[in-house]
């Protein structure tokens, strides 16, 4: 816990920080960093004793290096934060950072349930290696986590944080979205730099973009089963699951809409549905480690109480990549 002298100095010297380059990425004219590209959410490989296997997640990372990624996130759903100590959060940080290649962006998802732990956990993850945190939104009391609360959740978190703040929506796991209004508003905090909505609702995405228009900010798709959509409606990029086995394929995706080829892009898109599906809400984090093992990375175990795949469960996994070409 920071301590109130030590609380103090972190808002006055971060807050000074932020009118200073970021890690090289911000511009010299008040730009704002640019997080346009493709990211994998990368998973956090456990041994059979539910340890964090380091080597194995390095091995991913060198696999995952050699397709164009804009970047990597890190302890995003996929990481299976919630079930890592904050030894490990900040060891899996620096880890990522040593074996990921130096011109790539690091998004570390920071977020926790009270402003003050996030605020924490941001500094501590901008002292390890990330270049922007992701923070998701606080949803234990989401009865009470109204625009209002939530505008001065982030607002804080981004005054405090030395490095660039992205916003993030996971509506499937929180039982929450970033209320649109909240989004707007918070768009205009200079250290605010975009948003990851994986809702789902391509209207909502639709709207962000054109409500935040004026602004220096930038949404990603959370999922690689509406990213042409995303694209279509002015997104930047996405964050997508599939991307840590299907890294060629989802790239190639975004190559075809950047360069207008949608009946390409339409096409490809549509191949990627029913496994992007698969391994997000259908068969989640054990589904996505699984399809990770039969494509040459390491997967492995869930931490509990997550559970490994059914005997069918893995069946109809293996025929939504098969029947779409994939296996």
């Amino acid at each position: 816990m920071l301590g109130p002298q030590v609380w103090s100095s972190v808002r006055q010297g971060l807050s000074r920080s932020l009118s200073r380059n970021v890690r090289g990425w911000a511009s010299g004219e008040g730009k704002k960093v640019d997080i346009a590209g493709i990211y994998p959410p990368v998973t956090t490989p456990f041994t059979a004793t539910a340890e964090v296997d380091y080597g194995k997640l390095e091995e991913n990372l060198h696999k995952l290096g050699t397709f164009p990624f804009r970047g990597f996130v890190v302890q995003g759903s996929n990481g299976e934060f919630p079930f890592l100590t904050s030894s490990e959060r900040l060891e899996v940080v620096s880890r990522v950072r040593q074996a990921m290649p130096k011109n790539r962006l690091l998004l570390a998802g920071s977020g926790c349930e009270s402003t003050q732990a996030t605020v924490e956990m941001t500094v501590s993850m901008a002292q390890v290696g990330a270049d922007a945190a992701m923070v998701v939104t606080p949803c234990y009391y989401r009865g009470r986590m109204n625009s209002a609360a939530l505008i001065h959740h982030y607002t804080k978190v981004a005054d405090l944080s030395p490095i660039p703040v992205v916003l993030y929506s996971v509506p499937a796991n929180t039982g929450l979205d970033l209320p649109v209004d909240a989004v707007v508003t918070l768009s205009q905090h200079p250290n605010i730099v975009g948003m990851k909505d994986s809702g789902g609702d391509v209207t909502r995405i639709g709207l962000i973009v054109h409500k935040t228009r004026k602004q220096d900010f930038q949404v990603l798709a959370g999922s690689a089963g509406f990213l042409m959509a995303s694209y279509a409606l002015g997104a930047v990029g996405g964050v997508c699951a599939l991307a840590n086995v299907l890294g060629a394929q989802v790239c190639q995706l975004e190559r075809l809409c950047l360069t207008g080829q949608w009946e390409d892009a339409q096409k490809l898109q549509h191949r990627l549905i029913e496994p992007n599906a698969a391994v997000t809400r259908r068969f989640g984090i054990p589904g996505l480690k699984k399809i990770m093992d039969w494509f040459g990375y390491y997967g492995g175990p869930c931490r509990a109480p997550l559970q490994e795949l059914s005997p069918a469960e893995e069946e109809a996994l293996r025929m939504d990549f098969t029947s779409n070409g994939w296996l």
